[in-house]
């Protein structure tokens, strides 16, 4: 019955909380409208959610979101140093292909949107067998260390939280 009720817990929760941010005043009546949206838009969208992802490791997203967020800052200072000092004929923008090891749709598309977050790169393909993802480069001189970074740094500790 709860499963019914509740069929994605944490969608609730997280429209909720989404909810009282956007109309950024705690009233009884905002939290009540709150609920009721963290409710019924789970429970309508649940017939197009059949498998839900697993997550194997809840407490990786912690670690994972806190170096995401420290590479997003460290890459709008590299993209303001390359747009104010750098010529174009200095940079070296480049198109890299990334194999996957991955195979989770919700994995692929958080290392993907992962990276079109972080200024000075963008996912923009996924081969049709979700084994690769094409990725644009603003400065990238060295592409092979680029794909071994992204590899390293987000794709492994995708794996470790969803497979």
């Amino acid at each position: 019955m709860l499963r019914k009720l509740l069929p994605h817990p944490l969608l609730t929760l997280t429209l909720i909380v989404v909810w009282q941010m956007l109309v950024n005043k705690l009233t009884p009546g905002n939290l009540l409208l709150g609920l009721i949206l963290g409710l019924t838009i789970p429970f309508v969208t649940a017939a197009y959610w059949p498998n839900r992802a697993r997550l194997r490791n809840p407490v990786g997203i912690v670690a994972y979101v806190c170096i995401v967020i420290w590479d997003i800052i460290v890459a709008n200072i590299e993209v303001a140093y390359i747009i104010l000092f750098k010529s174009n004929a200095n940079t070296h923008p480049a198109w890299i292909t990334i194999p996957l090891e991955l195979r989770t749709p919700e994995a692929i598309t958080v290392l993907a949107g992962t990276i079109t977050l972080t200024p000075g790169t963008v996912s923009s393909d996924l081969s049709g067998d979700g084994g690769a993802l094409l990725v644009h480069c603003l400065d990238a001189p060295d592409p092979d260390a680029v794909r071994d970074q992204i590899k390293d740094r987000y794709e492994r500790r995708l794996k470790e939280i969803f497979e």
